[in-house]
């Protein structure tokens, strides 16, 4: 008897027709025989040739990819009908019986048969799986470029090595958090994989050049959330009750927010609709500047686009085939169907709201681009955080304390740039308030003074652009200075010996001297990658600016994505990696157990200081990249509403540090057979972020900088009527009076 839905299937935001290639027919009748012979059918204890015809994964791919010719649509099936059979053959072999030792070797063993030389020996197919991947791997690359070939092998092997992931998280009876689950199941769910398919299917590859770039990066990306969330939705009832499954985007959400199991999937299906829209805003809004700033040719800038159309056919294709397979839970969906577009309506990415009446879609849509700046909201309200952790300080704080100011004076930072207006942000009031001492001093409790007064005044100097940039370029809307600021501040982190241009202005010799400093010890290699880091922060604040400039309140998981950058938390990883030198394998820290660690001790302090600055960037500053404010503007909530809800993310992921601190990284050693070296060297890596952590939460408790006295204070005033005066500034008035006794 067939069992009641749980839930009511939502109302889609399916703006693009689904289209079905005429070559359906010829690709089932192809899927079909090259199941059987790769044996996966009768006789494999999975699937019978009824399972096959019943998931039509043809029909599937018919849909997905309505434009490539027969040959191409067959290849493209196959790789479908196998990727399916390997998550089934997965479940029996390995997940119902908790076997992860079993999956583990299975696993292993399959990135043998994606070899980037074809020439070179694999081993002999033990299974239809095995023999199912060596076939297609030699049917699919032989077209493509080594760059490509690298990148569809790194995709397939996180889609089939992250299935340990969910395997573990059965074991343990755990249900992720939203954030961990929404980066993990890019990996588990294979959209990534599909895009490299898409890229196959379509005859364009996206150029090396632009592959790595954040537009590219967030077009794949959210069209993996859009095809997992969806996917979530309608295999909810299959893979709570059937298969014993954690690992889903309702069950997430139902748990995380206390709430009936309809309104999760409504919430659900609010974030597909996010991730669509955020596809759409970037396509519509990046890709252009990046071909110009690239100077791709015409040839290639068509060729990104045809990809771009390509992962928006697969959205709606994905979504016509959930309708109609077997599969799934479909009672009472509607179908994706044609909108009756005219011929003279635009089309393509960015102009799916010329398709719709005015509906929930298009209201939360609107939402984010209708923020009033500046409103008043009265001092931040701070909870309580689970913080298992304790701050120690370093006892050289106070010369720290000296010798930051001393610094900041001689850098420029504390006085106007004639010809720069907006430019005077801070003075020495201020920069005393601030006390980035005493963060890196619980940063860095057992650091030398050079090593305390180095990481005080990298923290100085990060904080000073990062208020420097919406002051100067965002209020001036004037990305382009912006964007040239960053090129010229590239050229003070030389990786050669070769010495740096005289610097011009304070960002430029602050950096210039911390640079000089900071790497004279690094071989080559590690100067790449934390010039690399630096350059990636930068790039974020060129992001903050272009939502400035449009009013936009950013996409939830593209902001917290982005703020691991916005806030310099990927600076200070990067820092404390090469201070460990190569007694870890670089592949340690590439790892999902290592890289959701770093994630979530990222997004506690992150959130931390979202919650602590919210009234000096909403009310002082119009801020609208402030994570209370992207969740009170995606869940249409109040202030209290979306504290409590920021509240709850940032204890998730603090108790998500802890188990995979626990569980995750005893596993990853043993995975990797690290020596006792690398695994005190790894420990003591989480030991610096659990100090890190504590650290960020003691600053943001002890400095004036988010107290609304210190926010009513003018630049300049200190200077003219000596120290600070007013309720919370008493411990800058003791630093202030310290220091001018120092003098």
């Amino acid at each position: 008897m067939t069992q009641p839905q749980p839930f009511q299937l939502p109302d889609f935001y399916m703006p693009y027709p689904a289209r079905l290639n005429p070559y359906l027919e010829e690709a089932r009748s192809h899927s079909r025989k090259w199941a059987r012979n790769m044996g996966m059918l009768e006789g494999s204890g999975i699937w019978e040739q009824h399972d096959l015809d019943s998931h039509d994964y043809a029909l599937l791919c018919s849909y997905t990819h309505p434009d490539c010719d027969g040959p191409e649509l067959s290849l493209v099936t196959d790789w479908y009908v196998w990727v399916f059979f390997f998550d089934d053959h997965f479940l029996e072999a390995f997940k119902r019986s908790g076997d992860r030792e079993g999956g583990k070797e299975y696993l292993d063993r399959l990135a043998a048969f994606m070899p980037m030389d074809l020439s070179a020996a694999t081993p002999v197919p033990s299974n239809p799986v095995e023999a199912g991947l060596i076939d297609l791997w030699h049917r699919t690359v032989p077209a493509m470029s080594m760059e490509w070939r690298a990148r569809f092998a790194e995709s397939t092997e996180n889609l089939l090595n992250e299935s340990l992931w969910e395997l573990s998280n059965i074991n343990a009876g755990r249900v992720p958090n939203p954030v961990e689950y929404i980066e993990m199941r890019r990996k588990v769910g294979g959209a990534p994989w599909s895009a490299g398919l898409v890229e196959h299917a379509v005859g364009a590859e996206v150029p090396a050049v632009i592959a790595g770039s954040r537009p590219l990066r967030v077009l794949k990306e959210a069209f993996a959330d859009g095809v997992h969330l969806r996917n979530d939705l309608f295999s909810y009832q299959r893979e709570t009750e059937d298969e014993g499954e954690l690992s889903n985007g309702v069950l997430v959400l139902e748990k995380f927010l206390d709430c009936t199991t309809q309104q999760a999937a409504d919430a659900v299906n609010d974030l597909l609709t996010s991730r669509l829209q955020q596809f759409e805003n970037t396509a519509l809004t990046e890709l252009a500047p990046l071909f110009a700033e690239k100077g791709l040719d015409p040839v290639s800038c068509a060729g990104v686009l045809a990809y771009v159309k390509g992962l928006q056919d697969w959205q709606s294709g994905g979504h016509e085939w959930h309708m109609r397979s077997s599969r799934y839970m479909n009672g009472g969906g509607q179908p994706a169907r044609s909108t009756g577009r005219s011929a003279f309506m635009p089309g393509g990415p960015g102009t799916s709201a010329a398709d719709l009446k005015p509906g929930r879609a298009e209201a939360n849509r609107l939402r984010g681009f209708v923020h009033i700046p500046f409103q008043k909201v009265g001092p931040s309200r701070i909870p309580e955080f689970h913080m298992p952790f304790s701050t120690r300080l370093s006892p050289h704080l106070h010369s720290a304390r000296r010798n930051v100011v001393d610094w900041a004076h001689r850098m420029g930072f504390l006085k106007p740039q004639p010809g720069v207006p907006g430019s005077h942000i801070w003075d020495e009031h201020k920069l005393i308030a601030f006390d980035f001492p005493l963060c890196a001093a619980g940063v860095n409790p057992q650091a030398s003074p050079d090593e305390l007064d180095l990481s005080a005044q990298w923290l100085t100097w990060v904080t000073y652009a990062d208020d420097y940039y919406p002051a100067v370029f965002g209020r001036a809307r004037n990305p382009a200075a912006a964007k040239f600021c960053n090129e010229r501040l590239s050229a003070y982190m030389p990786i050669d010996p070769d010495p740096a241009p005289v610097p011009t202005s304070p960002l430029e010799r602050g950096l210039s001297d911390l640079w000089s400093r900071t790497v004279r010890t690094m071989p080559v290699s590690a100067r790449r990658e934390f010039r690399s880091t630096i350059e990636g922060m930068l790039s974020s604040w060129l992001w903050e600016l272009a939502n400035q400039a449009q009013n936009r309140i950013p996409d939830p998981v593209d902001y917290i994505e982005m703020r691991r950058w916005t806030f310099g938390a990927q600076l200070t990883m990067s820092l404390s990696r090469l201070a460990r030198g190569k007694q870890v394998p670089q592949e340690i820290y590439r790892s999902g157990p290592v890289r959701s660690l770093e994630n979530s001790a990222m997004d506690c302090a992150c959130l931390v200081n979202d919650v602590h600055s919210y009234q000096k960037e909403i009310e002082f500053e119009g801020e609208v990249h402030n994570g209370v404010l992207v969740v009170q503007n995606f869940f249409d909530c109040d202030y209290p509403t979306g504290l409590a809800i920021i509240q709850d993310l940032i204890n998730s992921r603090m108790r998500q540090f802890q188990h995979v601190a626990a569980h995750e990284l005893p596993v990853l050693y043993d995975d990797f057979s690290l020596d006792g070296t690398a695994r005190r060297c790894l420990d003591g890596y989480v030991r610096q972020l659990q100090d890190w952590m504590a650290a960020i939460l003691t600053w943001h408790r002890g400095c004036a900088r988010y107290r609304e006295s210190e926010l009513r204070y003018r630049v300049g005033a200190a200077s003219r009527l000596g120290a600070p005066n007013g309720l919370g500034t008493s411990a800058a008035r003791v630093a202030f009076g310290r220091l001018a006794q120092s003098r």
